[in-house]
């Protein structure tokens, strides 16, 4: 690097949304309260599943990690932001955007992972209901959770060890509100080929595996209740699924619009899908499933009664 002329860079800029004083005073004012939405919601799902014993099954044991996991990626993006809009500073420091990239990639990850678990336990629970208490059990959904987190974990260690690799010379403004792996790699003056290569060769595997596994559950549960002799039957079957059809649906079309792209074409497009996916996503999960499921509208009935 020595011969190179090239700064190396010890902190990021963050510009934001907008980069307008007064437009960024209104977002930052409704980040805070999705915000403070998203964890109050998320909270009183993982309280009530924990505080009811008629919702100590696995279909709500993952509901819960999903949400502990839906405050987590807010939490890693958001409250940055707002600090540093009080603070008046837009600088991260090098190592903690490293640090941020690594927890956003693994919750990320997490949730994906989360939601083809969800999505296995309602192929077993609608196709092969008999067999329902003797394949879910409690040993095999903490083995399934484990291992999502350790495959999770080794990928975005997998990013970051190719992040740092590279220089960043004198551009250091992030066109975003944090350190999103894309706007991140556009900044740097190396060869980035095989970052995006391993985006879409690991990064996609990582991603294939539990869509493939939503895609294939769902086929099974689509092909078991058509045959289903009743409307009624077929409504109740699938009022189960439809809950998570929603969530499914909003996570993965995010994830498509952002990253399935070399990263030199990031654009603001993808900077408002990345809004949608780390900010709204959390944020609606809980009412999701909370307004469409009669046994946590109860649960959380109860919850709040008590109080």
């Amino acid at each position: 690097m020595g011969g190179d002329n090239h700064t190396a860079v010890t902190e990021f800029l963050l510009l934001g949304l907008s980069g307008q004083a007064e437009q960024e005073e209104a977002l930052c004012g409704l980040f805070l309260c999705i915000y403070l939405v998203t964890v109050i919601g998320n909270l009183l799902i993982i309280v009530a599943i924990s505080c009811d014993p008629h919702l100590h099954m696995p279909m709500y044991f993952f509901l819960a990690n999903l949400s502990s996991v839906d405050i987590s990626i807010s939490s890693v993006t958001v409250p940055k932001m707002l600090v540093d809009h009080v603070a008046g500073s837009k600088s991260i420091s090098y190592m903690q955007c490293m640090a941020q990239m690594y927890f956003f990639i693994t919750f990320s990850n997490m949730d994906g992972f989360l939601l083809s678990v969800m999505a296995y336990d309602r192929y077993v629970a609608i196709c092969r209901p008999l067999h329902y208490t003797m394949i879910m059990r409690p040993k095999l959904c903490v083995l399934l959770v484990a291992v999502s987190w350790l495959i999770t974990h080794l990928h975005a260690l997998l990013h970051i060890l190719l992040m740092v690799r590279l220089n960043f010379c004198s551009s250091n403004t992030v066109h975003h509100f944090f350190c999103d792996p894309y706007p991140v790699l556009k900044l740097s003056c190396s060869d980035t080929f095989i970052n995006d290569l391993v985006v879409f060769t690991v990064g996609g595997l990582v991603f294939l595996m539990p869509f493939t596994c939503i895609v294939v559950s769902y086929a099974y549960i689509f092909t078991k209740v058509l045959k289903l002799p009743s409307a009624r039957g077929i409504r109740k079957a699938l009022s189960t699924c439809g809950s998570h059809l929603t969530v499914v649906s909003l996570f993965y079309g995010t994830i498509l619009g952002i990253y399935m792209h070399p990263s030199s074409s990031y654009s603001v497009q993808d900077m408002v899908a990345s809004v949608i996916f780390t900010v709204v996503t959390p944020l609606v999960n809980p009412f999701i499933y909370s307004l469409r499921n009669q046994d946590m509208k109860g649960a959380l009935r109860k919850l709040i009664l008590r109080f």
